[in-house]
C-alpha cells in the first residue's frame, strides 16, 4: 500500500529539520522562503540562504509535482515508463559555503510514481548525497561515509557499498575522465522488497545527511585561507557546474519537466572561474586533491 500522504510529510519535515540545523551556523542572514505553482500541475516551496558568515550561498528546496507524461529524463533506465503519467515528490538541497575548507555538500530524496490507467502505478524511490571538499580531510571523508554506512546497514549489508560504488560512478565527469568528489550515496529506482522497507530505506538516508555534514561544517568554518585558496575554490566549483548542466539527471528532469528554473538551478555556486588548461603546482595542498581525494577509494578501510 504506497501512502503518498506520509511520504509528503516526511519530506516537508525533513526540509525544516535541514534548515533549522543549517541556520545555527548564521546569525546576520536567513533562508528566504519562495512559494511556487507549476503551470502543468503541482509546485513547491524553495529555502535559499546568501551572502551568510558561514554560506555562501545554500537552497534547500521542496517540490511535488505531476505530469502527463514521463519525461525522457526519467525513463531512460525503465523505457517500459515511456508515454505514462506521473507524480514526483522530492527534497533537493546544495551547499556552497564561504571558506574553501568546508566542503560543498549536495543531497536529495524522492519519490515518483508512474501511472497509466487501467494499471497499477509503478512506484520508486532514488536519492542520496554527496561531499565535494576543495582541501582534503582524510578524518572528514570517513566520517562521511561512515554516517552514510550506519544509516544503510539496517536494510541489508549489501546497500552501503552497493550505493556507495553506484554514487562514484553517477558522479563522475565523463568529459574531464575526474571524480565530482569523494561521493557518498546514489540510488534510483529502488522498490525493493515492500513500500515500507524502501521508504524506511529512503528516510535513513536523508535524516542522516545533516548528521554527516553538519560536524565537517563545524570543525573547518574557522580554518583561515587566504587568496590561493579561494582561488582555487572558485575553479574547483566549475566543476560542479559543468556536472549540474551536463550530466545530472535532476537538472534534466526538473528543466524537461517545465520545472521553475530558479529553484532547479539554485544548486549552482554564486561565483566561480574558468581558466584554460591549469595544472597545480606538485607537491601542494592543491595537488593533493587530485592524487589523494578524487581517485575512488575505500574511505572505511582500515588504516
Amino acid at each position: 500500500m504506497i501512502d503518498k500522504e506520509a511520504v509528503k510529510t516526511y519530506l516537508l519535515n525533513l526540509q525544516d529539520s535541514i534548515c533549522t540545523e543549517l541556520q545555527r551556523f548564521e546569525t546576520k542572514t536567513s533562508f528566504h522562503e519562495d512559494q511556487w505553482l507549476r503551470e502543468q500541475g503541482g509546485g513547491g516551496q524553495s529555502r535559499v540562504i546568501e551572502n551568510g558568515e558561514v554560506f555562501e550561498k545554500g537552497g534547500v528546496n521542496f517540490s511535488h509535482v505531476f505530469g502527463t507524461e514521463l519525461p525522457a529524463s526519467a525513463t531512460a533506465a525503465r523505457p517500459e515508463l515511456a508515454g505514462r503519467g506521473f507524480e514526483a515528490m522530492g527534497v533537493s538541497l546544495v551547499i556552497h559555503p564561504q571558506n574553501p575548507y568546508v566542503p560543498t555538500s549536495h543531497a536529495n530524496v524522492r519519490m515518483f510514481i508512474a501511472e497509466k490507467e487501467g494499471e497499477e502505478p509503478v512506484w520508486w524511490f532514488g536519492g542520496g548525497y554527496d561531499l565535494t571538499p576543495y582541501y582534503g580531510n582524510v578524518d572528514d571523508c570517513r566520517d562521511w561515509h561512515q554516517e552514510a554506512k550506519s544509516a544503510c546497514d539496517p536494510f541489508g549489508a549489501d546497500i552501503y557499498p552497493r550505493f556507495k560504488n553506484w554514487c562514484d560512478e553517477y558522479f563522475f565527469l565523463r568529459h574531464r575522465n575526474e571524480a565530482r568528489g569523494v561521493g557518498g550515496l546514489f540510488f534510483d529506482d529502488y522498490n525493493e522488497q515492500s513500500f515500507d522497507h524502501s521508504f524506511g530505506l529512503m528516510r535513513a538516508i536523508g535524516d542522516s545527511y545533516i548528521k554527516a555534514y553538519s560536524p565537517i561544517v563545524e570543525r573547518r568554518k574557522d580554518t583561515p585561507f587566504g587568496g590561493t585558496e579561494r582561488q582555487f575554490q572558485l575553479y574547483r566549483r566549475g566543476r560542479y557546474v559543468e556536472f549540474n548542466l551536463v550530466q545530472d539527471r535532476g537538472t534534466i528532469f526538473g528543466l524537461q519537466t517545465g520545472g521553475r528554473t530558479e529553484s532547479i538551478l539554485m544548486s549552482l555556486p554564486p561565483l566561480v572561474r574558468w581558466q584554460y588548461d591549469w595544472q597545480p603546482d606538485a607537491n601542494s595542498p592543491e595537488a593533493e586533491l587530485y592524487e589523494t581525494f578524487l581517485p575512488v577509494r575505500d574511505w572505511l578501510a582500515p588504516g
